[in-house]
């Protein structure tokens, strides 16, 4: 009896995350961060390791107290381990340092695939954070609680962990979804005017390519959201967050196996510009830009007018973002290596997410190099 030369399986395993909104999360009468243990714990307690941004700390002075105080209320519930307090921002991904901090701090709180590592910061410090739960035992839980507009409306609601190696951003990573995650608009109070406005491009990006109506708002309230009104602000956040994760959910493609990262539009020229400027700017500083810089090609090349150029310039200057090229002239090639190095990130056939109208994204797989040159003279 021969041996069949190949055995072939086939199987589906479901994901399900939920994204909370709060307000002063360790308050003691707020009992959503309990009532998250309790509900997987089924009564009892959770062991759980905190890793808080150092700068969250520095502008929250009794954040490590009042979480100190929430778990010994909640102690039938969650399990106290420690805190480690990480430097935030770019940085912290660029070495296995902090990596290596987080996972000595996972072994050393026995920290187990029932345990919890909650992140407080953000986006930097939850993409490494969330890779060393991701490759710690194979995977601890991981609940993340952002505190910047950029984490809270797009890095943290997704699947993916990662830091930077070989000179390239996110090159080490993980797709693996948090358990939960919750997001305090008590934290957003104390940001930088820079990383207050940072995060809205990301929203303005989603808009762009997926929901008319959404840009309209944004264009509406430009000048509040620059101006920090919460109400607008929170507003962004939710729809932001909620056409990230549908995107994920029914895409069709949420652990980016294909070519295709319509969600990353303007990001080839954000990240090289990330690389090139040591990363002094913040990312969404350098999406605003390249998305400038991909809207002035589809300008250039016949896929939306002069008007939808310059109504769309004229949103991102309302809300405060400098679109001048942070670079020189005689640096142009190097920054556009970043699209060969976009492909390479994909690993396949290169694709690249512009716009044939606001609201409808539009894929091109290949880049007249002279225009994209010129798109991106016109903005030095």
């Amino acid at each position: 009896m021969g041996i069949p030369k190949s055995i072939e399986q086939t199987f589906k395993v479901e994901y399900k995350y939920q994204l909370h909104f709060t307000q002063h999360l360790f308050d003691k009468d707020n009992s959503l961060f309990n009532t998250i243990f309790k509900n997987y714990g089924q009564g009892s307690s959770v062991k759980v390791l905190f890793v808080v941004d150092e700068g969250v700390v520095r502008s929250h002075q009794y954040l490590l107290q009042d979480i100190k105080d929430y778990c010994e209320k909640y102690a039938s519930q969650i399990q106290y381990r420690d805190v480690l307090v990480i430097p935030g921002g770019e940085q912290v991904k660029h070495s296995v340092t902090s990596l290596n901090q987080v996972l000595q701090g996972i072994n050393d709180a026995k920290i187990c695939r029932h345990s919890f590592v909650v992140v407080i910061g953000g986006g930097a410090l939850i993409d490494m954070v969330g890779y060393a739960a991701a490759i710690a035992h194979r995977g601890v839980k991981l609940l993340r609680v952002p505190s910047t507009v950029l984490s809270q409306n797009d890095s943290a609601v997704g699947v993916k962990n990662s830091i930077n190696h070989f000179g390239k951003k996110n090159f080490l990573g993980t797709f693996a979804p948090p358990y939960a995650i919750i997001n305090d608009s008590n934290l957003l109070k104390t940001l930088e005017k820079r990383d207050w406005i940072s995060g809205i491009a990301e929203a303005i990006k989603v808009a762009l390519i997926k929901d008319s109506t959404f840009y309209r708002e944004i264009e509406r309230t430009s000048k509040k959201l620059r101006d920090r009104d919460m109400g607008s602000m929170e507003y962004l956040i939710y729809k932001c967050a909620e056409l990230h994760m549908q995107h994920i959910a029914q895409g069709g493609d949420p652990f980016e196996a294909g070519s295709s990262r319509p969600l990353d539009f303007g990001h080839w020229a954000a990240h090289k510009l990330e690389h090139m400027t040591q990363y002094s700017i913040r990312h969404g500083e350098a999406v605003a830009i390249g998305m400038a810089i991909d809207l002035t090609y589809a300008k250039l090349i016949g896929l939306i007018s002069e008007e939808t150029l310059t109504s769309i310039h004229d949103v991102l200057l309302n809300i405060g973002f400098d679109l001048k090229l942070p670079i020189q002239a005689d640096q142009i090639e190097e920054l556009l290596m970043g699209i060969e190095e976009f492909r390479e990130h994909l690993g396949g056939e290169l694709t690249i997410t512009l716009i044939s109208e606001i609201g409808k994204k539009h894929d091109v797989h290949q880049i007249d190099e002279p225009l994209m040159k010129e798109a991106i003279s016109q903005l030095l």
